[in-house]
């Protein structure tokens, strides 16, 4: 928790930078975006290598604790997170092509809504994945 509340004002002050750094019209802007971004991607690694540093004291204390594993939340959040992704790209291009479709013919409504609740389900698959990482923890 402490590494994160360390992390959490530097992630916030990079990611101002950045915006700063869009705004600007030179010829160097990018390069500066880009060195940014490294040493973002950088401080990231850092802090994910302190936080996975020594895995038998971090799940010692989780056991000690009565905790998650650390790990198994971690995989809990990337599966939400990829599916949530997923299934917005998804509702994003269906959505819209059930639009242009409905406007063209109006009887298809239900077909178009049912492609995109298809969609939306993938966003629950990663749902009740991580309820079953957070259950096997």
């Amino acid at each position: 928790m402490l590494t994160w509340l360390i992390v959490l004002p530097v992630l916030v002050a990079v990611l101002g930078a950045v915006r700063l750094l869009r705004r600007r019209r030179t010829r160097h802007a990018f390069r500066w975006l880009l060195a940014t971004n490294l040493a973002l991607l950088g401080g990231a690694l850092v802090v994910l290598a302190t936080a996975l540093a020594d895995p038998a004291q971090a799940s010692a204390r989780a056991a000690a604790s009565g905790g998650v594993n650390g790990s198994a939340l971690i995989g809990a959040a990337i599966a939400v997170a990829g599916a949530s992704i997923g299934a917005a790209i998804a509702v994003a291009y269906t959505g819209a092509a059930a639009l242009a479709a409905l406007s063209e013919r109006p009887e298809m409504f239900g077909r178009a809504m049912v492609i995109v609740g298809l969609a939306e389900g993938i966003a629950v698959y990663g749902l009740v994945v991580a309820i079953l990482l957070i259950g096997k923890a």
